[in-house]
């Protein structure tokens, strides 16, 4: 088990196997994801404070390369929660004014991860 820290949501603990989209969503927090988790709409981005994982998902290296994404933002739905962590959600239902957190993501990492070295500046 992890201890997942949502900053001003608390601390819970989540199985390694469980994506980070959903251990958050699970306690509470209305984050996003509206593509369903495929790394696709960006929506589920967190910022790391502390326990940034070192590697990610090819999926979420290409998505952040094409949303110029960078520093410590992360896309939740291609993270394990396989250690202890610390994030700020980005973006949720009630910040957002969405009627909804969009489609929910499957158990298991999607697409099929192909794990790659995360970059220096991530």
């Amino acid at each position: 088990m992890a201890k997942i820290t949502v900053e001003g949501r608390g601390t819970f603990d989540a199985a390694a196997d469980t994506r980070l989209v959903n251990a958050i969503e699970g306690h509470g927090v209305d984050i996003l994801h509206r593509c369903g988790g495929f790394a696709k709409c960006t929506t589920c981005r967190v910022e790391f404070v502390a326990g940034e994982p070192h590697q990610m998902t090819q999926a979420e290296k290409d998505k952040r390369i094409e949303k110029g994404i960078t520093g410590h933002v992360r896309l939740s739905c291609q993270i394990l929660c396989d250690h202890d962590m610390t994030v700020r959600a980005i973006s949720t239902k009630t910040s957002s004014g969405l009627n909804d957190a969009g489609p929910k993501p499957e158990a298991h990492i999607t697409p099929e991860p192909v794990w790659t070295p995360a970059p220096a500046s991530a």
